[in-house]
């Protein structure tokens, strides 16, 4: 359900550096008045009428689109070591091993024990907070919009000979550091059948295939709600699209494949201007029952609350003039949405054969490395402060102010601001659902670790460090 977000057609000129720049809307205008009459005012709307023909749009932007793809490449390397390390004992759902290992960066010279004994504005001051520890931007931010992973690409087209590829931009983030696709899919009223998806890629021409016998009708007609296509921002049927071809558009679990998540990101609706909004990774699912808050900031109370918004306005950037104009898909409260709501509240966390019944690990079961990690996640590591009860969550909200450790400024088109209050994630199955944080800046739970060892400072050592690991991929 969390889609991507597009803010009106782009003016994109490639420059002799080979890098683009972009002119869209500013946000709200600050003091109008001051403006002269050649200075774009700034506007909170996308543009609804037509300008350009779409196959100038479409050529114009498949020759940005290299540019684009290697901007993004550059940054991607220059932030993270992407090589393929796979774990040899520790999979995902089902055979996929986990990546290990720190993926983020040091500035030259420095090491994470030095990093983590100064203060945060020594930090800044030295310009040596790991860049994979800033916000990450869109694939191409100025642009924004969902983008989809390969590997869905593909069975969408094999399956139901629909074509969510966009012709300006590709995926960025290597397959190595997503979930397992598909992803299982578990349900809390029969864990006795396990993944009731059987590995399959669920569509809406098998959904019913799977599911009929196992939910009552109206939790099979959510699910059949939650698999069909609706008109989306860069997937519609008018000129202003980014597919080759008019799109039937997109459905919920296309980002949240079989009620887990296969990493397509976007970017936020409700943040203007263009370059402050944040990139936001598809998170899982699994356990809305056990949550309180919905969106990442938005702080939605309930999941049918959410689901209303999604079709109503993230779909479309929260601009409900270009919803009108590409095919909004007004669901009806009383049983469409309730419909979608009750199935997706019936989506469980994946089984933790070494956790008891309060959520914490049988002695009889666990490592001594996975014992020492739990007393380190409720002790020094502060992590049980937030990440509290049997599902690792208290339902709330928590500001880091991580914008303590560097100054703000532009990369790829998105401003290095403060994230603000982001709702406390449940860390049940957090092995299988990487990458982390909101925006999936963090690769592996070695990066996660690291980061809010600093960020809290909690000055934890490698042993702990290590350890912490062992005991978040028990969970």
């Amino acid at each position: 359900m969390s889609h991507a977000r597009h803010w009106g057609r782009i003016a994109i000129a490639a420059v002799s550096t080979g890098i683009l720049t972009a002119s869209l809307w500013k946000g709200p205008a600050v003091n109008a008045q001051a403006t002269s009459p050649q200075t774009p005012v700034p506007n909170s709307y996308a543009p609804v009428d037509d300008k350009e023909s779409f196959q100038a749009v479409h050529d114009r932007m498949v020759a940005a689109k290299a540019a684009v793809q290697q901007r993004q490449l550059d940054l991607l390397n220059e932030r993270y070591d992407l090589s393929d390390r796979p774990s040899s004992t520790v999979t995902m759902d089902r055979t996929k091993p986990v990546q290990t290992g720190v993926r983020v960066k040091l500035p030259a010279g420095v090491t994470w024990d030095a990093l983590a004994s100064q203060t945060p504005e020594q930090i800044r001051e030295k310009g040596s907070f790991p860049k994979g520890f800033l916000p990450l931007p869109h694939a191409h931010h100025e642009e924004g919009g969902m983008v989809f992973p390969h590997a869905e690409l593909q069975e969408l087209l094999d399956k139901e000979q629909r074509d969510l590829t966009r012709f300006d931009l590709d995926f960025d983030i290597p397959e190595r550091f997503l979930a397992e696709f598909p992803a299982a899919t578990y349900l809390t009223t029969r864990p006795d059948l396990g993944d009731v998806s059987k590995g399959q890629l669920i569509t809406i021409n098998n959904y019913y295939e799977l599911f009929s016998g196992i939910l009552n009708p109206k939790q099979l007609e959510g699910l059949r709600l939650l698999v069909t296509p609706f008109p989306q921002q860069q997937f519609n049927q008018t000129t202003d699209r980014r597919s080759d071809k008019p799109s039937r558009g997109v459905a919920c679990l296309d980002c949240h494949t079989n009620g887990g998540t296969n990493g397509a990101f976007h970017e936020v609706g409700d943040i203007r201007p263009q370059e402050f909004r944040h990139r936001i990774e598809t998170p899982a699912l699994r356990g809305v029952n056990i949550q309180r808050l919905f969106g990442s900031q938005r702080a939605l109370k309930t999941v049918e609350d959410f689901t209303e918004f999604e079709q109503r306005a993230a779909y479309f950037d929260g601009d409900h003039v270009i919803a009108a104009k590409k095919g909004v898909n007004v669901l009806e409260r009383g049983s469409q949405v309730h419909f979608m709501a009750e199935f997706e509240e019936l989506l469980d966390f994946p089984p933790a054969p070494k956790l008891m019944w309060d959520g914490k690990l049988d002695p009889a079961k666990a490592t001594k490395e996975e014992l020492h990690g739990q007393d380190v996640f409720y002790g020094k590591g502060r992590c049980a402060e937030c990440h509290s009860g049997q599902y690792f969550t208290d339902n709330s909200m928590h500001d880091l102010h991580a914008e303590r450790f560097y100054t703000q400024h532009m990369e790829n088109g998105m401003m290095m601001a403060r994230d603000g209050a982001i709702k406390t994630f449940p860390l049940r199955g957090i092995k299988d659902t990487p990458p982390y944080l909101h925006d999936g800046r963090l690769l592996t739970l070695e990066d996660t670790v690291e980061y809010f060892n600093l960020v809290l400072g909690t000055k934890l050592t490698a042993q702990e460090k290590k350890d912490l690991v062992s005991y978040l991929q028990t969970l």
